[in-house]
């Protein structure tokens, strides 16, 4: 048992190594091409703090884990916007984009709103995300990809933030090194993870939904602090609804690729929190300073998140 914690710790840090080297060496490229914070956050940054929750789902759907698939999407998504956006939100006021406000919020929560709908058969017979739901999924990515190649053009000109200049050849090895980081450490994790769920006696949902969801979502976190720290509300706002976007998007799709996601009803709740979440994030964009996350609306969706874990826990 103290085994698999320890294995489980350092499978982690890896993940978080990996996907900070991955961020840094692909950020770095980008600011070479003058491509702008927004877009970087929504792009580069979201993919690459996305990269743990990948990999870790690509070796739970490979070992047939549906809910582990399940928990660490929809948990990471309810972290993200919880407890991430809660504490950026503390730190530094997130003054928010009108495209991010009339765009990227909605595309989040109509992403959450499909995956409940693929998720409780209402578009087949049975309860499962198929390859074929997959595809529906992908084609929504495309989509979304689409909308930001037209932001790009759009905001080419802007300037991104400084990040260090370095070597091409060092970005291939931190993008390298990175995704090497990523791979094993996501095997140690899934492993581990079950080990424990198994010697405690608990549900591969609750696994999903707070330590794997915890853990996966712990590069989000940091990159989101470090932008509010910086003052740069573009990456904070833009890794957090880009990552969200990704994680149901790309992440559930490529799973449903590999393995066919039995979806287990009573995640259902967990999304009607996140849309809930989702929702209150798109008014709070309207209620105190318009364009802005509060401290007060901040605080109120940590309180809101404690509340969340506690009924998690208890059920």
């Amino acid at each position: 048992m103290i085994i698999s914690m320890v294995v489980l710790i350092f499978g982690f840090l890896l993940l978080i190594k990996g996907a900070d080297w991955m961020v840094e060496g692909s950020a770095t490229l980008a600011k070479k091409y003058n491509v702008s914070d927004l877009v970087i956050g929504l792009t580069i940054v979201a993919f690459g703090t996305s990269a743990p929750e990948l990999v870790v789902n690509g070796f739970a759907s490979i070992e047939n884990y549906p809910d582990l698939v399940l928990g660490n999407i929809i948990g990471s998504n309810n972290f993200n916007l919880f407890i991430i956006l809660g504490i950026v939100g503390l730190i530094s006021p997130i003054v928010v984009k009108s495209s991010t406000v009339w765009k990227e919020i909605p595309i989040s929560f109509l992403a959450a709103l499909i995956l409940l709908i693929l998720g409780n058969s209402f578009l087949n017979d049975t309860s499962v995300i198929t390859r074929l739901d997959g595809m529906i999924l992908i084609l929504l990515f495309a989509g979304f990809l689409f909308y930001i190649f037209k932001q790009l053009k759009n905001d080419l000109a802007l300037p991104a933030s400084n990040f260090q200049n370095i070597s091409n050849t060092k970005i291939l090895l931190l993008i390298l090194g990175g995704l090497a980081g990523l791979i094993i450490g996501g095997k140690l994790v899934v492993d581990s993870a079950i080990t424990i769920a198994t010697n405690l006696g608990l549900s591969e949902k609750l696994i999903g939904l707070t330590i794997l969801a915890a853990g996966t979502s712990l590069p989000e976190l940091v990159t989101s602090i470090m932008a509010a720290l910086k003052k740069n509300s573009d990456i904070a706002i833009g890794n957090v609804i880009g990552s969200n976007i990704f994680n149901i998007l790309l992440i559930i799709p490529i799973s449903s690729f590999i393995n066919p996601i039995s979806f287990n009803t009573k995640f259902n709740i967990d999304i009607y929190i996140l849309l809930f979440g989702t929702l209150l994030l798109f008014i709070a964009m309207f209620t105190g300073e318009k364009k802005k996350l509060d401290r007060w609306e901040a605080a109120l969706l940590l309180v809101f998140y404690l509340g969340y874990t506690l009924f998690l826990i208890f059920e």
